[in-house]
Formats: C-alpha cells, sequence, structure tokens
C-alpha cells in the first residue's frame, strides 16, 4: 500500500467529566518530525502519543493536538464552597487594603476559581489508557485517508508511466533510418569538405558521430527505470525516497538523450520525457 504524506484526523471522546479530542494532520517532510500541541494536565502523555505514532508513521510533518474540555457541572450539583468563597473575600480585602486601585473579583471569575463547586478535580493520569485508546482510533483514520490519498498519486504515476512508454514505444522504431539518413547527409557534406580523403577516413568520423548519437542505450535504461518504478509502486510501503531517487535516474537519461539528439523526434521526445518526470517528481514529493 502507497501511502501519501498528507493526512487528517479527529477523534473526541466524551466523558463523565468533559470532552477529550485528538487531533492529526500532516503534510509532507524528508523525515518523520512530530509537533504536539497538549493541554498541560496532558502533558504526560506526550511520550506515550510520540511512541504509538511512530510506530505506524515513518514520514511527514505530524501535528498532534490534545485537548480536554471540562463540562459543566449538572444544575442540581451546582454548591459553593463557603469556606473558598470566606477566603477569596479575605485575601481580596488584603489586596485592596494594600493596593486600593485594584479592581475587585467578578462574579465570573469568582464561579471559575478551581473548587469553587467543592470537589471537581479531574484525575488526569487515570485518563492515559483512554487516550491512547482514542489515539488509535484516530491514528487508523489518519493512516487511512492517507492511503486513500496515496492510491491516487500511484494511480496518476502510472498514468505517466505509461505515457513515457509510449513515447518511447514511439520514437524507438524511428531512430535508425532517421540516423541512417542523417549519417549519409553526413557523409556527402564529408566528401564535400575533405575533398581528397579517403573513404576510409571518412567512414571512420561517419561511425564516430553515429556512436555519438546513438541513443538506443538510453532508451533501454528508461525502460527499465519506468519497470522499477511500477515495481516499487506495485510492493507498497514507504517508496518516497526510493522513487525520487528513480526520478533523478530518470531525468539524467532524458537529459542524455536531449544532448546526443541528432534528429527531431528525439529532441522532442526528450522535452515530453522530462515534463512527464517533472509531473511525477511533484506527485512523490507527497509520498510517505
Amino acid at each position: 500500500m502507497i501511502c501519501s504524506m498528507t493526512g487528517y484526523a479527529v477523534k473526541t471522546r466524551d466523558l463523565e467529566r468533559g470532552t477529550l479530542q485528538l487531533e492529526l494532520k500532516s503534510v509532507n517532510s524528508r523525515y518523520l518530525d512530530f509537533h504536539f500541541r497538549v493541554a498541560e494536565d496532558l502533558r504526560s502523555m506526550e511520550l506515550p502519543l510520540r511512541e504509538l505514532l511512530a510506530s505506524r508513521l515513518s514520514r511527514g510533518k505530524v501535528e498532534c493536538r490534545l485537548s480536554f474540555n471540562a463540562a459543566a457541572a449538572r444544575g442540581e450539583q451546582l454548591t459553593l464552597n463557603g469556606e473558598l468563597v470566606a477566603a477569596l473575600r479575605g485575601l481580596a480585602d488584603q489586596v485592596r487594603a494594600a493596593m486600593p486601585e485594584a479592581a475587585p473579583l467578578s462574579v465570573n471569575e469568582v464561579l471559575r476559581w478551581p473548587g469553587m463547586f467543592g470537589d471537581q478535580e479531574i484525575d488526569f493520569a487515570a485518563l492515559g489508557p483512554v487516550v491512547l485508546a482514542l489515539a488509535r482510533e484516530a491514528l487508523d483514520d489518519f493512516t487511512a485517508t492517507r492511503a486513500r490519498e496515496g492510491e491516487k498519486l500511484a494511480a496518476m504515476i502510472v498514468d505517466r508511466v505509461n505515457a513515457m512508454r509510449a513515447i518511447v514505444a514511439a520514437v524507438a522504431p524511428r531512430i535508425p533510418e532517421a540516423q541512417a539518413v542523417f549519417t549519409d547527409k553526413l557523409r556527402q557534406r564529408l566528401q564535400e569538405a575533405l575533398g581528397n580523403a579517403s573513404d576510409d577516413r571518412i567512414l571512420q568520423e561517419v561511425a564516430v558521430f553515429a556512436t555519438r548519437i546513438d541513443v538506443a542505450e538510453e532508451l533501454s535504461r528508461l525502460t527499465a527505470h519506468l519497470d522499477e518504478v511500477e515495481r516499487v509502486l506495485k510492493a507498497g510501503g514507504a517508496s518516497g525516497k526510493r522513487l525520487d531517487f528513480l526520478m533523478q535516474e530518470l531525468n539524467r537519461e532524458a537529459n542524455t538523450l536531449a544532448s546526443k539528439s541528432a534528429i527531431t523526434e528525439v529532441s522532442q521526445a526528450a522535452m515530453e520525457l522530462k515534463l512527464l518526470i517533472e509531473q511525477m517528481r511533484e506527485q512523490i514529493q507527497n509520498l510517505e
């Protein structure tokens, strides 16, 4: 299975005291790069989350957000902590005595004071198994989105591989005849230019030049590299780096093809091949 490095997933879990939410999103990167945005009370979960994600991902810049939104207490449970209210009043009086310009506490600030409604403390340490279970669910969705995206990218790459094969198949039979015509014209020009030179000298020069413009080897290597691209795509797994290397090799052969071209058909084929290779490279940059 070929996977893209682009993915997104979000999962929530309703608990008695609030709601957990875990969000994963990623973009392409040369390496596996994690960025965590974790609620302070759940900071201890960063390492287990990192280990879980690293066990199933190999490349990409991955952002993981973990938050907990406390639920509002039910009406019948709203009982103010009288001792805390009295303590706050005493502290507020002391502050105003020392700093008369200080603003008094608002009702909203008092109601949001930790412990104002009695024992509302949440045991975040006990949420560890719940967080990991939620992370596994999110990771399943996340990898599924990357797999769907990777499948589409792989299909587009195969389309371009087939287009390159068609170009090679179309131009290859034309090359011997075109090169024969070209070398014949070259022989005539050399005879006119060299005048009294021996036929052996002229034939030697023609043979040397014919070797320089022979592109059969480049076409053969192009075909071999295209075979390897398809093999890697079928094998699946983390293949982005391998495919990127193959794009470099394909581009090298296309450049050599262009530099050795002595006929219009080969020059045009080289330009079309390089365009298709560049399109494949852009798609491969997003593969894991």
